[in-house]
């Protein structure tokens, strides 16, 4: 009854933890008073949608959805409290004790609230948060939800879905912690920005490798709230993070600023690599990490479970999933449509995983018939339509206020997980879902971060801008050319196969339909040896099969949607992964 009990923010961990997970009060009202009588009990993180949640209900539009329990505040005394959400879709506010704490806008990303000035001590402490979610009724970043599910779109999801919790702080405390390494100057700058004044003045930081300390340095002690230091990682020390070696250094922060007690101390990790797009030896532009090329061979992943949607039901099942993914031979996984739990991210980290992230696609409602069957059929046509005010509202990004929104989830996208070493590039738009100014999404992400690659429009819609050249292909012959851009193949396949005991709700979805396992090993294998291999010496550099694992009616994973079971025979899979693996070795070798 207490899910998801591990630490939710590896990348800045605090000794001081206590996890509100479990039980809560619910209830689903029309109005935004406090509820008079609670409907039942809801499992937290689990939305009232899920089955875990013991809820089973879907909040439509215009509903609210509360929340209600008690708490007692972390152990100790002074300094403050600060009460955590992971992610709550899509708007709330928080009351504690009867008054309000604050409130946020935006399903994906983590806030946190100071509550300090609001508890009671002594005593018991009540909690209330109340939550609207329009889901395709507004404009607001949603992925794959919808409320009427089939299909590619998938069954929606509110309130809170990722783990609430809470920490005690110094007075004045570590508020956000930037860590930038550079692989090329052999360095790591550690920033950081404190609650108050003068919280920053001597700032240390400690790099560790295997337990070792391999280096350590102060920052100025003139500074005020904001403080850096960089360290510089010895060419004994110096160990790269990819696939095949993802080392992580471990990496202590600490403040000084008043009595002892009231010092700050985070601890954090990160890793030295460096991604490029260039030409290799024979002149045809390939991705490289750390100054090799590397054949990026992935997996798209909407990251959906059957009980929990967008929860996962254990930490142990999330590792467990990306070590099998590891296992197969696949080194990529384009996270669609979704943000995910910090630890998803940590774990690719550890494993090796690159992950390209898609922004959350939001926007008014698509005209499928335009946005996917018009310019399926029409391609190329269709793929250099122009990028002008029509086209927007056509893509359902026709109001000032939702591409102003586009800009905020952008920002905030980049802001939580740009510290993870898996990610390997961002996809600001998939397909032209809430497209709009390609190129402008380009240019605010090489400035917010310019160390990754952009697929500026995976699928279509292609303003030629970006690093990546993106191609979609369920349907016509494979035909790869040198680009300017890297060439990706960053959907493709989608074989469906309604393994007995695994059939979806509704109807089946996918690309064509086996029907066996045999059939399914065979068409897949078909496909990577017969029509994707001979591409690779032509400049295909990455490609990303759909999909990881069958999800509600889409039934065209490698994975059971429950992930008992992989469909296809895996030691075909494997062996096919290192027969790409071999040829891309010889296409790029000098």
């Amino acid at each position: 009854m207490h899910p998801l009990p591990e630490y939710p923010r590896p990348s800045m961990r605090r000794d001081s933890y206590v996890n509100l997970n479990g039980p809560w009060d619910y209830a689903i009202t029309q109005s935004s008073e406090f509820p008079a009588k609670w409907d039942g009990a809801i499992l937290v993180p689990y939305s009232p949608e899920a089955k875990a949640s013991g809820v089973g209900r879907t909040l439509q539009p215009g509903q609210w959805l509360h929340y209600h329990r008690t708490f007692t505040p972390p152990a100790g005394e002074g300094g403050r409290v600060l009460l955590h959400f992971g992610a709550v879709d899509y708007a709330c506010a928080v009351e504690v004790n009867g008054r309000l704490a604050g409130g946020h806008r935006g399903g994906y990303w983590p806030f946190a609230l100071d509550i300090t000035d609001l508890l009671r001590p002594q005593v018991r402490n009540t909690l209330w948060v109340a939550v609207q979610d329009p889901t395709g009724t507004g404009t607001q970043a949603r992925g794959k939800q919808t409320l009427r599910p089939g299909g590619m779109f998938y069954p929606a999801q509110s309130g809170i879905w990722q783990t609430v919790w809470l920490e005690r702080v110094p007075e004045n405390y570590i508020d956000t912690l930037t860590v930038t390494p550079d692989y090329d100057a052999r360095t790591v700058t550690v920033k950081v920005h404190t609650s108050k004044p003068g919280g920053a003045v001597n700032l240390w930081a400690v790099v560790r490798a295997g337990g070792v300390t391999i280096a350590e340095d102060w920052g100025s002690d003139e500074v005020d709230r904001d403080g850096e230091v960089t360290l510089n990682i010895a060419e004994e020390h110096f160990f790269p993070w990819g696939p095949d070696s993802p080392f992580l250094y471990d990496l202590t922060v600490g403040t000084t600023q008043g009595e002892e007690n009231d010092f700050d101390t985070v601890h954090s990790y990160f890793a030295l690599r460096k991604w490029e797009c260039k030409e290799d030896a024979k002149g045809i532009r390939r991705f490289f990490l750390n100054d090799k090329p590397i054949l990026l061979n992935g997996l798209l992943d909407q990251g959906y479970w059957p009980d929990g949607l967008y929860t996962p039901p254990s930490d142990a099942a999330v590792e467990h999933e990306l070590h099998t993914v590891r296992e197969l031979g696949f080194n990529l996984l384009r996270k669609h449509a979704k943000i995910e739990p910090e630890r998803w991210y940590y774990h690719c980290d550890k494993l090796g995983i690159i992950v390209w992230q898609d922004m959350v696609n939001g926007g008014g409602a698509y005209p499928m018939w335009y946005v996917t069957y018009l310019t399926n059929a029409l391609q190329p046509l269709m793929r250099h339509a122009p990028d002008g005010k029509l086209l927007w509202g056509f893509l359902g990004r026709g109001s000032a206020h939702s591409r102003e929104e586009y800009a905020r989830e952008l920002a905030d996208t980049v802001a939580a997980l740009g510290r993870h070493p898996c990610i390997g590039c961002w996809v600001p738009f998939n397909e032209g879902w809430g497209q709009f100014d390609a190129r402008k999404a380009t240019e605010t992400l090489r400035a917010l971060d310019p160390s990754r690659p952009v697929d500026e429009a995976s699928g279509w819609f292609d303003r030629g801008g970006g690093d990546v050249h993106s191609i979609h292909n369920y349907f016509y012959p494979l035909r790869i050319r040198p680009n300017v851009r890297t060439v990706a193949l960053s959907e493709y396949g989608g074989i469906a196969w309604p393994m007995p005991g695994h059939e979806p709700p509704r109807k089946t979805y996918g690309y064509g339909t086996a029907r066996s396992r045999a059939e399914l090993t065979e068409r897949y294998c078909d496909l990577q040896r017969k029509t994707v291999l001979p591409q690779l010496k032509k400049g295909l550099s990455a490609l990303v099969y759909t999909q990881l694992t069958d999800v509600e009616d889409e039934v065209n994973g490698l994975f059971t949607y429950d992930r008992t079971a992989i469909k296809p025979d895996a030691a075909a899979v494997r062996a096919v992964n290192e027969a790409l693996e071999a040829e891309f070795e010889k296409a790029v070798k000098a």
